[in-house]
């Protein structure tokens, strides 16, 4: 069996959905969802092999729902807007449907996943890095830490660390994981108010304090939590030029 999950706060859509599933006897359709929080949940305790995710939800929207998932299922995008699905994932998505869609349209989706099932979750790692994010987005991270899910404000960010395949979000409120990349967040962050001062580390302007210079050629940004930055020699450089030092 294929085991499916609906995830959309319009319950109209949902049933569409369902409704076209129908005609395929080898699919069961195992929970529909509202939001977000509950899609994390249906999909750490189904652990289904495909998901129909609306984008605009409340709450979190499905990039950020996609985000907290440490595997994710293959999905097909249910959306009414076609800036955050077609100029977005126009290469790497599996599919989106624009709503409203036709039977026609889903069933090309449905068999498009069909043809790329054994290889759903490299094309959702391209999709979630690779993309455009929104307002919302780059004003906050979502974060999965033990079974709550939390919401941090990115002025809470005090500086960030490279962690393997993680990034450790050093926070006010904390330190938290996120599986996310350096780069994605150099990308999304304002640079008017962080930098990245090391291949491992950006950290927010307002919280340096100074810069020290233990022996040659080895500068450390000292932040306001006391903790020790190590600034690379480009990183250095674009500190200087940020803080209009010669």
């Amino acid at each position: 069996m294929i085991k499916c999950v609906i995830i959309d706060d319009e319950p109209l859509a949902r049933l569409i959905v369902k409704e076209y599933l129908q005609q395929y006897p080898e699919v069961e359709v195992l929970q529909e969802c509202n939001d977000g929080f509950e899609g994390v949940k249906a999909i750490m305790q189904h652990q289904p092999d495909l998901i129909f995710l609306d984008i605009q939800m409340p709450k979190i929207n499905g990039f950020e729902m996609l985000e907290l998932i440490e595997t994710p299922p293959a999905v097909i995008f249910t959306t009414a807007f076609d800036e955050f699905a077609m100029k977005a994932f126009d290469n790497n998505a599996i599919d989106y449907l624009l709503k409203p869609f036709s039977k026609e349209r889903f069933d090309k989706a449905f068999e498009k996943w069909l043809s790329k099932r054994n290889t759903p979750s490299d094309i959702n790692d391209q999709l979630t890095e690779n993309r455009q994010r929104t307002a919302d987005e780059n004003s906050r991270v979502v974060v999965k830490t033990h079974n709550q899910i939390r919401i941090i404000p990115i002025h809470d960010i005090i500086y960030l660390e490279a962690y393997d395949d993680y990034v450790k979000m050093h926070t006010t409120q904390g330190m938290f994981l996120k599986k996310r990349t350096m780069s994605s967040f150099e990308q999304g962050l304002n640079p008017n108010e962080f930098v990245r001062v090391h291949r491992s580390y950006i950290i927010k302007l307002d919280q340096l304090t100074r810069i020290e210079q233990p022996e040659k050629d080895v500068h450390l940004a000292l932040l306001k939590t006391g903790a020790k930055v190590p600034l690379s020699k480009t990183g250095y450089s674009r500190l200087k030029v940020v803080l209009g030092m010669k």
